[in-house]
C-alpha cells in the first residue's frame, strides 16, 4: 500500500466529501441528470464516495476496480437496454471513473469516457465540483442521445439523484 494513498483517504472525511457536494449540488446533479434522461434511453447514476476502508487500501483496491463494484453493488446494468452508466467520484484519490453497460460499451470508446473523466477531474482540482459535475452530465448524455435517442416511451429506470457512500 502507498503510504501517501493511505494518508490521503485517513484525511478525508464526510464532512470534506459535503463540502465538495452539498445538498445543493446533489440536488442540481439529480435535476441535470433527470433533464437529459428524458432525450435519450441511457440510465446514468453518479456516485460520490470519500473514501476507502484500510482494507480497501491494504488490498491495492483501485479506483477502477472500486467502480465497477459499484456498478455491480447497484445493478447500473440492470437496464433493459444495457444503457446503465456509472459516474464514480473518489474523492481522496481525486479519481473520477465511468463504468457504462455492454450496450453503450459498444459504441462509446474508453477513450471518449476518459476525455470526460479528465474534464471533471480539472473542475474538480480547481474546487469547482458542482460545476464540473454537471458538465460531466452534460457530455455523457450527449453520447448518450447520439446513440440512444429517446422514444415515445422512455422509463426511469434509476434513481436520478447522485449517492453519497
Amino acid at each position: 500500500m502507498e503510504l501517501g494513498r493511505f494518508w490521503r483517504h485517513i484525511a478525508m472525511t464526510p464532512w470534506k466529501a459535503a463540502q465538495a457536494f452539498p445538498e445543493s449540488a446533489l440536488e442540481a446533479i439529480g435535476r441535470r441528470v433527470g433533464e437529459h434522461e428524458k432525450r435519450h434511453r441511457g440510465e446514468v447514476r453518479f456516485v460520490v464516495e470519500a473514501e476507502l476502508t484500510t482494507a480497501q487500501l491494504w488490498s491495492n483496491l483501485t479506483s477502477r476496480a472500486r467502480a465497477i463494484e459499484v456498478f455491480s453493488g447497484l445493478r447500473v446494468w440492470d437496464t433493459e437496454e444495457n444503457t446503465g452508466v456509472l459516474v464514480y467520484v473518489l474523492l481522496a484519490d481525486h479519481k473520477v471513473e465511468i463504468v457504462a453497460d455492454r450496450g453503450v460499451g459498444a459504441r462509446v470508446s474508453p477513450a471518449e469516457w476518459q476525455g470526460i473523466c479528465r474534464a471533471m477531474q480539472e473542475s474538480f482540482r480547481a474546487g469547482r465540483f458542482e460545476e464540473g459535475a454537471l458538465e460531466g452530465v452534460t457530455a455523457i448524455s450527449l453520447k448518450l442521445e447520439e446513440h440512444f435517442p429517446a422514444r415515445e416511451a422512455n422509463e426511469n429506470e434509476l434513481p436520478d439523484r447522485p449517492l453519497m457512500i
